[in-house]
């Protein structure tokens, strides 16, 4: 059986998941992000307590399928651009379609309508952050995240950045204090 996590983003949220798994006495075979498989049914009262204590931590157990299905598309996105180290340069419309088996008009329309935001720039917003990761990890020039993160060139990447930011990849990398979102902020 598998359950459903809004905002399960990071390794973080994994760890407070399988916390509240084992304090509720539920065995589970795999916590990923945005999703717990576990090994057997689990009562009603149960996952009403599970999803209680995980809204503490800004988490909740999703139930209906649009939700999921968004939650979904999220994970795929925060996966490809944030914790693969050299992400293919894929097309996400297809990439998307193709994992989820729905079409993308479908998906990204249905997207707008309950985020308030397009797909498009949900990636923009998640490379930008992975962009100002890499500038604070200061380990690669600005060209070199440019073409790690697959933009045609840096002139690309910094006009996208300061039109995020307010600031340029220069200047933000030359602030003595970074200041990054939280991913399930987005």
């Amino acid at each position: 059986m598998k359950i459903y996590i809004k905002n399960m983003v990071c390794i973080r949220c994994k760890m407070i998941v399988k916390q509240q798994l084992k304090k509720l006495g539920i065995q589970w075979v795999k916590v990923d992000l945005g999703e717990i498989e576990i090994l057997e049914f689990i009562e009603t009262n149960q996952m009403e307590e599970l999803d209680f204590n995980l809204k503490k931590y800004g988490l909740e157990v999703l139930d209906d399928k649009k939700s999921i299905l968004i939650d979904k598309i999220k994970k795929i996105i925060i996966e490809l651009v944030h914790y693969q180290d050299e992400p293919e340069k894929i097309n996400f419309s297809n990439h998307l379609s193709e994992r989820l088996n729905y079409n993308y008009t479908y998906l990204a329309n249905l997207f707008s309508e309950v985020v308030g935001i397009n797909i498009e720039h949900y990636i923009i917003v998640h490379k930008i952050e992975r962009v100002k990761e890499l500038l604070i990890y200061d380990e690669l020039s600005i060209k070199q995240i440019s073409y790690k993160l697959h933009y045609s060139s840096v002139a690309h990447l910094s006009n996208q950045f300061k039109k995020i930011t307010g600031l340029t990849p220069s200047h933000f990398k030359s602030l003595r204090v970074r200041r990054r979102k939280e991913l399930s902020s987005f």
